[in-house]
């Protein structure tokens, strides 16, 4: 027992003991320095010496850049967990001021990257060979340059804008106690149990939720319409035609692909409005599903209840067989304490992996509560974090990837473990509640993702012209959910606060994070056929090889690793088909 307690919470010991380390504020007062050193050098800059200058430009960033990494993670991992964490909340807003005073130099050698004429004739020496992709792309992205002046305003003024009402959100959601069965219980806790298997706490843990969400719908509205303006702003300042123009560009994905994914999506939906009306008839509906019905489970649960422990021999055992790596560092994460397992007051809701490739490990916060689900939950974070080991031994300039790609390791760790518990599975009552809960999450990222981009677009589209309260967003939510979910779901019983809780709406850095689920997931499924097309042996090389190229390439190039053609309707269908052969079974099992 005192081992699961010991590593039922994360260690951020590799990054700091606290926020009185004294290597805390060592690194604080360095990071302020390397900013001020930031702003010295770019007025330095002249373009008789591009070669020299580009080189002390990276060196530069490369310092800010890691500093930068190890801060803000320890400040945001710390709240994350406690969300009236004093200290988090100063030392992220200290981490977020000192670096908007580098955001005028950063505009200035972006101008002095994008002015360059023979850019490419410099990039083949050791400092820059490996920053090609990163010094090309902001080369190209001159043109939605503003002035240095007022990128420097924009990232100030973020700080009190964008991010405080991002803020707002989840300290809102994270620390609402919602009134259940005569107690008081956090968010999370309460929407874990729309798991259970007693349809009546279904219901009624449902009606508790949305009854929570009133007290607070109003805030978060304010949250939402700010940010939701200050993104059209930007993007018209920028020469953006829209949201979703910028959210391409920085996802370094093409509209055709985007448009080939979602032309799919829209000719599946009826496969999945037949899988939830399966699914309401065998549990007594005659109206489609009732949206607390959405998780109930069908069939027998092959393990009623999971700890930690059991948990990692779970998933190891069943990802050993794919990739020995890949197994090896799950017992780290494990073993390592990078897991935050349970739900509490002040801890957020959801999960998240945060990938810190700086310290050669991950992080990932879960609400666990012992179901497939979470298991399943951990399995997808875990994904997040073997995409962090094979991106680590680039250079700190190269470690971001892009939103559509964020999902595809982690959703293809889905994949695996459930394909394989499906197949080694005999009993039939125990495969039916299998196949159920994988066609849950498919649920999700094919008709939910895609009421969460209709809300979304329509959020956009509507919140030039008009301020959108409360009623006018529930009532969006509440007719994008009945487009996606068709005649599958119950129109009398939807979810209309789910704007509410889904943090996902809520960055201005951020738009539009709802398709690359979907994206991540087909791609997995796309990247399931390719693994047994191709086997093991030829498979796994390609893989790593693919989820390194994620931070140095265009989603497509990505993708061509493998072969594969994502502007190319096909492919996604091919994707697709897999899905509607689990629904066909479900179907035949059910009978």
């Amino acid at each position: 027992m005192e081992e699961i307690d010991m590593n039922s919470e994360w260690s951020l010991d590799v990054l700091y003991k606290g926020f009185d380390d004294p290597k805390f504020s060592e690194d604080l007062t360095s990071f302020e320095k390397k900013a001020k050193e930031l702003d010295e050098l770019s007025k330095t800059l002249s373009h008789e010496n591009e070669k020299e200058d580009l080189i002390r430009i990276v060196k530069a960033l490369e310092e800010f850049e890691l500093l930068e990494k190890h801060l803000s993670c320890f400040g945001f991992l710390s709240q994350s967990t406690n969300t009236a964490n004093t200290k988090a909340a100063a030392a992220i807003d200290k981490v977020a001021t000192i670096a908007s005073t580098a955001s005028k130099a950063m505009a200035v050698f972006s101008r002095y990257i994008s002015d360059m004429k023979d850019l490419n004739s410099y990039l083949d020496c050791p400092e820059l060979c490996e920053y090609k992709y990163f010094l090309n792309d902001i080369h190209e992205s001159g043109k939605y340059l503003l002035s240095e002046d007022v990128e420097e305003a924009l990232a100030k003024m973020n700080i009190s804008g964008g991010s405080a009402w991002e803020k707002q959100q989840s300290l809102l959601t994270s620390s609402l106690e919602v009134e259940y069965d005569g107690k008081k219980l956090p968010l999370a806790s309460v929407r874990n149990l729309a798991y259970d298997a007693d349809k009546e706490v279904r219901k009624a843990a449902y009606e508790a939720e949305i009854k929570s969400y009133a007290p607070i719908a109003d805030a978060v509205s304010f949250s939402l319409n700010n940010i939701k303006l200050q993104v059209i702003t930007e993007a018209k300042m920028r020469g953006y035609t829209s949201p979703m123009d910028m959210t391409l560009h920085q996802s370094h994905v093409s509209q055709k692909t985007l448009d080939a994914l979602l032309s799919a999506m829209q000719k599946y939906l009826p496969v999945f409005h037949k899988y939830l009306k399966r699914k309401a008839e065998i549990l007594g509906y005659e109206n489609g599903l009732p949206w607390y019905e959405l998780f109930a489970p069908v069939g027998k649960s092959a393990t009623t209840s999971f700890t930690p422990e059991t948990t990692k021999e779970y998933l190891v055992n069943h990802f050993r067989p794919f990739c020995d790596e890949l197994a090896d560092m799950m017992e780290e994460a494990f073993d390592n304490n990078w897991i935050d397992f349970y739900p509490h007051k002040g801890k957020v809701g959801g999960a998240f992996c945060c990938n810190m490739p700086f310290v050669k490990q991950s992080r990932v916060l879960t609400n666990f509560d012992g179901g497939l689900g979470d298991v399943v939950t951990l399995a997808h974070e875990l994904g997040h974090a073997y995409h962090g080991l094979n991106i680590e031994s680039h250079k700190p300039l190269n470690w971001e990837y892009s939103m559509p790609v964020a999902e595809t390791a982690s959703t293809f760790n889905e994949n695996i473990i459930m394909n394989a518990v499906i197949d080694e599975t005999e009993d039939k009552e125990v495969k039916l509640g299998l196949i159920e809960n994988q066609l849950q999450d498919l649920c999700q990222i094919i008709c939910d993702i895609y009421s969460r981009y209709l809300f979304e677009k329509a959020v956009f589209d509507r919140r030039s012209d008009e301020f959108l309260f409360t009623d006018q967003l529930n009532e969006i939510m509440l007719d994008a959910q009945k487009q996606a979910y068709g005649d599958g779901l119950d129109p009398t019983c939807l979810h209309p606060y789910m704007w509410v809780c889904k943090s996902h709406y809520y960055s201005s850095d951020l738009s539009y994070y709802n398709w690359p689920y979907a994206f991540g997931g087909l791609f997995a499924r796309g990247l399931i056929v390719k693994y047994q097309e191709m086997g093991k042996e030829e498979f796994v090389p390609k893989y790593k090889e693919m989820l390194h190229t994620t931070t140095v390439a265009s989603v497509e190039d990505t993708a061509s690793v493998l072969g594969i053609d994502l502007t190319d309707e096909a492919f996604w269908i091919s994707a697709l088909e897999t899905a509607k052969s689990r629904i066909e079974e479900f179907i035949e099992l059910s009978k």
